[in-house]
């Protein structure tokens, strides 16, 4: 009869204090279209990141120790190559078998003293080049010339890095390379992107658990019907919602004893640059696990009152939310959309691979969301009611890991 009796003040708390009036109002400024899509490194970032900033200031949520405010602000790189040449064993390479990543004006390698890393045929291509441009350190890369579709890929999409990553020069040759001479001038720009960070601490200063969503979205695009803007109420205003609804809940509680961390993350529709920066500015062994909230405004598969987990074999981070919801009629079940790899495709990708239970929560009928990255993606499109109790449920779900009850398992293999 305890038990039952603390539940019903527990839910009571959170249903008094997490409410659907409050959700829409979130959303619908997130989604609005003054906000025009939300696009990194655009004035409407900017408002956006401000926006999600004065919620979490009139919470009285804290900064980071050491800052002034709640921006975390980092430098993306893009590099425009004006002159490149490479030569492999004295034979100059045409422009489809190199790719130069620079940091810096000018690059003069004589291929000596620059780490040299080859991909393996039958690695994937694209997933360790992208793993490999993460790691510190300046580096030649060495792949076969059956990857030049994907490498020309990586060439017109113009890989941008965060500030401070290392030159990586990438060369498809058909044979072995003993000398090489690598030369290149490109034309460096910056443009200044934020991730929005809150806390709250917790009596355990240095174990953390973090709740996020990717606030940025795909901007302003080509007219479809007269609309241009690709508003992302789903994908993933509906995310972002979720985390500042979830930091005001938390901030109204007694202390926790693990320190909660509130994240909306910027960029990650173009390559989780913010995830990958934020993942640079903790210790992982320090986070306990990852709630990364993702496009939860419509319904399951399995309809209300649930949403899935992607990763939910990889660690029992799952399991620990299920027993938390003993006796209600909300159901958290693993991703039932294995083949687009879910799991590896959010902002929780980047701490799981430092093994921690990080996870993305989400509703997203991945075979059948109409609106995915449409101008479609509207406020009107959400339903609300579900989308609350849903917010409502993982702060419930999180409370044995908050409390320090539960730790879920590190993840591995990654």
């Amino acid at each position: 009869m305890k038990l039952v009796f603390v539940f019903l003040l527990l839910s009571f708390s959170v249903f008094a204090q997490i409410e659907q009036p409050e959700v829409a109002r979130i959303l619908q400024t997130l989604c609005a279209d003054d906000m025009q899509g939300r696009k990194p490194g655009t004035q409407a970032s900017a408002n956006a990141a401000a926006f999600i900033a004065s919620e979490f200031e009139k919470a009285g949520l804290k900064t980071l120790p050491g800052t002034s405010n709640y921006l975390q602000q980092f430098n993306i790189v893009s590099s425009t190559i004006r002159e490149a040449s490479v030569l492999a064993d004295g034979v100059n390479l045409p422009s489809t078998d190199f790719l130069v990543l620079a940091m810096q004006d000018t690059l003069a390698w004589d291929g000596v003293s620059i780490p040299r890393i080859t991909i393996n045929k039958g690695e994937n291509f694209g997933q360790k080049l992208f793993g490999l441009a993460q790691e510190k350190g300046d580096k030649i890369i060495i792949a076969d010339t059956s990857n030049r579709k994907m490498l020309k890929r990586f060439i017109s999409f113009g890989m941008k890095r965060i500030e401070g990553s290392s030159n990586i020069v990438v060369i498809l040759t058909a044979a072995p390379v003993e000398k090489l001479e690598i030369n290149a001038i490109s034309n460096i720009n910056k443009i200044s992107y934020q991730n929005v960070v809150a806390m709250v601490p917790g009596k355990i200063k240095d174990e953390f658990v973090v709740f996020s969503g990717h606030y940025d979205h795909l901007g302003i695009g080509k007219p479809v019907d007269g609309d241009s803007i690709y508003n992302g109420a789903n994908d993933d205003a509906s995310g972002t919602t979720a985390v500042i609804s979830l930091a005001k809940y938390f901030s109204t509680q007694k202390k926790p004893k693990r320190s909660l961390l509130f994240v909306a993350f910027t960029a990650e529709e173009s390559g989780g640059y913010g995830s990958s920066y934020f993942s640079k500015a903790l210790d992982p062994q320090k986070v306990v696990a990852m709630f990364n909230i993702e496009m939860i405004g419509t319904e399951s598969k399995w309809g209300k009152n649930s949403a899935y987990i992607t990763g939910y074999e990889k660690s029992d981070f799952g399991k620990i939310l299920q027993s938390s919801l003993t006796n209600t009629p909300f159901s958290f079940y693993p991703d039932p959309y294995p083949t687009e790899n879910l799991f590896y495709r959010s902002d929780n990708a980047t701490l799981a691979k430092l093994g921690v239970p990080a996870h993305t929560i989400s509703t997203s009928k991945m075979d059948s969301e109409k609106y995915y990255h449409t101008v479609k993606d509207e406020f009107s499109t959400i339903n609300l009611e579900n989308m609350t109790e849903i917010i409502k449920s993982i702060a419930l779900s999180s409370k044995l890991i908050i409390s320090g009850k539960s730790t879920p398992t590190r993840v591995t293999g990654e």
